[in-house]
């Protein structure tokens, strides 16, 4: 049966919509908008408590949030090479990536506020949008040395560690000025090579809420 992945264009389902491209599964793409009140639905929130994308319908059950997902296709589906396993080397580097992506995308998700969900722009705090601007370029700054010694998140090669952060680094762009950031821009370059981001974005379909490239404060 073809899984279902519920899906936001521009969000970070894209995470999950490119790792099933790597796994050679192409799901069925049931596209939300954040602004119409879809993903607030009572049947929606059924699949997902916090009315929060990627749910996937996959295996007879529906998974929510986009690091249990990760975790649990390269749990089942090994043989991709995706994750890495109990007693790996690169076991603990994979787990801290994973929940390292949440960090950024948690300082991702309140510039969004900031800048473009506050219906009423005067509401914004240019301090806080700086802040959290500089906090997000914090972060990216030792995935910078990461990638000034090596072509993947992990010293092991691509991985489930890759897609989880990709979906940051699109993001962070409209943020932070990617011009300080060589090593993430060529990592971002390599990806973008791959046949599996390549269907991904074919599948992903066009973002609807950032409305310019860069917003400074």
């Amino acid at each position: 049966m073809t899984p279902i992945l519920h899906h936001v264009p521009g969000s970070r389902s894209l995470r999950i919509l490119w790792l099933l491209e790597e796994m050679g599964i192409t799901p069925e793409v049931r596209p939300y908008q954040i602004a119409d009140g879809s993903l607030r639905a009572a049947e929606y929130l059924e699949r997902s408590p916090a009315g929060r994308v990627p749910a996937l319908e996959i295996d007879g059950r529906v998974i929510y949030e986009s690091g249990a997902i990760t975790e649990y296709l390269c749990e089942t589906r090994p043989d991709h090479g995706l994750g890495r396993a109990p007693g790996d080397v690169d076991r603990v580097p994979f787990l801290e990536a994973m929940h390292y992506a949440e960090t950024m995308a948690h300082i991702i998700a309140g510039l969004n506020l900031q800048w473009v969900f506050l219906r009423d722009p005067a509401q914004r705090s240019d301090v806080v949008a700086k802040i959290d601007a500089r906090r997000l370029a914090g972060t990216m700054a030792p995935l910078e040395a990461t990638f000034a010694r090596q072509d993947h998140v992990l010293a092991s090669g691509f991985s489930a560690a890759d897609t989880m952060l990709g979906f940051n680094f699109d993001a962070a762009g409209h943020f932070v000025r990617l011009e300080a950031f060589p090593h993430i821009r060529s990592w971002m370059a390599r990806m973008e090579e791959r046949p599996a981001l390549r269907r991904a974005r074919a599948l992903d379909g066009p973002q609807k809420f950032y409305d310019r490239d860069f917003y400074a404060p």
